[in-house]
């Protein structure tokens, strides 16, 4: 064998085995393969997540929401989760929460309400797991976020692609 050719051969090897160890090191991202997850419904006044295809739901969790759980997010700092029809618009496996999803609020309603009482709607709304400082929380402690144990956010954030419509109703 050439040098050159054990050389890139030692190096190819080197870089598999780096992105092995930083695939099991974060051991968060889980692959799926099931049936494609068509919408999420987020139930608040049952706190409970559901994950379906079409009509059959695949998966079911328990959540928290904002500190003020009632009623729609009407601008920021408001602790309110937000209600109504969204899309899953981002996917961040560097998130302060241990994994995320991003909701596409505010949209252009929510942000026409807001400014109309010269406020800012606020934005940043996810499903995310636990923080990844460590802190303690309770029921109800995000700032109106979706909330879900690290295990259940590594099960939905397999589940579900960027896109994916989510209805959070009252």
């Amino acid at each position: 064998m050439s040098a050159p050719y054990l050389i890139a051969l030692l190096v190819a090897g080197a870089m598999t085995l780096a992105g092995c160890n930083h695939t099991m090191q974060e051991g968060k991202i889980r692959s799926y393969n099931g049936l494609e997850v068509t919408h999420i419904i987020v139930d608040k006044s049952d706190r409970n997540l559901r994950l379906y295809h079409h009509d059959r739901v695949l998966k079911s969790f328990p959540v928290h929401l904002g500190s003020n759980p009632r009623g729609h997010k009407e601008f920021m700092g408001d602790g309110r989760t937000p209600e109504g029809w969204y899309r899953i618009d981002r996917k961040n496996s560097n998130s302060s929460f241990h994994l995320s999803l991003g909701i596409s609020y505010p949209d252009p309603l929510d942000t026409q309400r807001a400014r109309a009482r010269g406020r800012s709607p606020g934005g940043d709304i996810f499903i995310h797991g636990k923080p990844n400082d460590g802190r303690t929380v309770g029921r109800d402690w995000t700032a109106g976020c979706i909330a879900v144990t690290n295990g259940q956010i590594e099960t939905i954030y397999s589940m579900v692609e960027i896109n994916t419509p989510i209805l959070i109703r009252a």
